[in-house]
């Protein structure tokens, strides 16, 4: 199947022909970043709908055979992402339309945000780890271009910060890649977990996984490598974070790590115990700093390095419960927090507020029910209040704990869930509640769009009715099993996707 390398084509394709369509067709770039988005939702689809049934789809670009040529490689791992990744993309163009009107040069923001995609997909699809890390940077020059869209004082600052911090990660990142490659003699992934596997524990592999723990450890926002976050998503159109949330973090930070040290590297009780570390650390970071922040997009920033850290917390267990507590948790992060900024876009759009402190005359509920009551949604998903989906992928990482005989880490858990319910009811009570007569009152400065609320309600369903992938034999349910038992069948697995049979 060749749909693969469709991923990657279209958005490239898109963000060319608006640069030509732009002067033309005003509405142009809209047009294709929709229909682009669109089509690479219903080619995930499709082949998520193949991995389900046990058969991973394997492009050899050019007929080149793996270990020469480069080979695009979607299994129950990179499916279950690539679903995840291009249907928030799908949201976000739809969003955009009438969000992104306040900005100038709108081909310029939907090119850059189909570079991102293309660079997204490219990573979740290649099995060449050189060519991960280009996909990789695709995506992150793009972010930086976006981050500073604004090109506010603080825009730029944010961006030029992320970008240093960014860069330094991804010398960390080319350095391992060198001495894999010295120690390999390839950069075939499934090809290089065969000959890892084959000479044993080795101090080159022990080096090189500390400098894609720094360098894919700050690309998913793990304390202590998350000091960009705060700023880049407090400065950039509320867009940005929403799609850094919900698919940059999550495909360029957690996927790649998860990649390589289950699939390439083979997963150790040490290497385990570094992830239950940053977890435990990323959890209490996050909410302790959220307290204290006034921006929402910020406030929403601390709180996406909390609950990263239920990912990664699911992952340092490593038993079968915790790795599809941490990948449910994956998927209803990414749906409630990419929910929770376009919220927070549309409060800014709509009241031209961004302070927590001075929205206490909102009223949001009342005055904008749409954003009032998916921010609800979103809130509650990531509060972990049952029925709401998020509550369901908490729970079975912290029973997964118990399981696990580490009742301390899942008191912590339980500890954090608590303090994250206790600083969203603080912050977005007044202004969800707040009142919308008298001196308080905030003046609703635009009406509501359609586009912008049609992307909230997508995902904020999303959030209600999450939970249904625990359901047995449903298709959510099958993508599910079918990204744990790639994690799970480590190297081996991995490396018999490509050739054929495990060695």
């Amino acid at each position: 199947m060749r749909l693969a390398q469709y991923l990657i084509i279209i958005p490239l394709a898109a963000a060319f022909v608006m640069l030509l369509a732009r002067k033309r067709f005003k509405s142009s770039s809209d047009i294709l970043a929709v229909a682009a988005s669109l089509s690479l939702t219903v080619i995930s689809f499709v082949i998520a709908l193949s991995t389900a049934s046990g058969k991973a789809v394997v492009n050899n670009v050019g007929n080149w055979p793996p270990k020469i040529g480069i080979s695009l490689v979607a299994d129950g791992l990179s499916s279950f992402m690539l679903v995840i990744a291009n249907f928030i993309t799908l949201v976000v163009s739809v969003y955009s339309i009438a969000y992104i009107k306040k900005y100038t040069d709108k081909w310029k923001y939907y090119s850059l945000l189909m570079l991102m995609a293309a660079g997204v997909n490219g990573v979740l699809a290649t099995s060449d780890i050189f060519n991960l890390f280009i996909f990789m940077e695709i995506a992150s020059i793009a972010v930086y271009a976006l981050v500073a869209f604004g090109t506010e004082r603080e825009a730029m600052e944010a961006s030029f910060k992320y970008a240093v911090m960014s860069t330094v990660a991804s010398s960390f990142i080319l350095m391992g890649i060198a001495f894999l490659y010295s120690y390999t003699s390839t950069l075939n992934m499934a090809d290089m977990a065969i000959v890892i596997a084959s000479k044993g524990p080795s101090k080159v592999i022990a080096f090189v996984s500390v400098l894609f723990l720094m360098g894919f450890g700050l690309k998913a926002a793990l304390v202590p490598f998350h000091a960009w976050l705060p700023d880049a998503y407090s400065s950039a159109p509320a867009t940005i974070p929403a799609m850094s949330s919900g698919v940059l973090i999550k495909s360029l930070g957690v996927y790649v790590i998860i990649r390589i040290f289950f699939n390439v590297f083979g997963i150790t009780q040490e290497v385990l115990n570094i992830f239950i570390t940053l977890a435990v650390l990323s959890m209490l970071t996050g909410s302790i700093m959220a307290f204290g922040q006034s921006n929402i997009k910020r406030f929403f920033g601390y709180s996406s390095i909390s609950q990263i850290g239920y990912i990664f917390l699911g992952l340092g267990i490593g038993t079968p419960m915790a790795i599809a507590g941490s990948l449910f948790h994956l998927f209803n992060h990414s749906a409630a927090k990419s929910l929770l900024f376009l919220n927070a876009g549309d409060i800014e759009t709509n009241f031209k507020k961004t302070d927590l402190n001075k929205m206490s005359g909102a009223a949001v509920l009342a005055r904008t029910p749409v954003c009032g009551y998916t921010n609800l949604a979103g809130m509650f998903s990531i509060c972990g209040v049952p029925p709401f989906a998020g509550f369901w992928s908490k729970l079975i990482i912290i029973l997964a704990c118990i399981q696990a005989r580490r009742p301390f880490v899942a008191f912590i858990a339980v500890f954090v869930s608590i303090l994250t319910i206790a600083y969203y009811f603080r912050a977005m009570t007044p202004v969800l509640f707040g009142e919308k007569t008298g001196e308080a009152a905030i003046e609703l400065k635009n009406k509501p769009s359609l586009t912008m609320n049609l992307a909230m309600i997508a995902l904020s369903l999303i959030c209600l009715f999450g939970g249904v992938l625990l359901l047995p034999n449903n298709i959510g349910n099958n993508l599910l099993n079918c990204a744990r038992s790639a994690i799970e069948n480590g190297c081996s697995g991995y490396a018999a996707i490509l050739f054929g049979a495990a060695k």
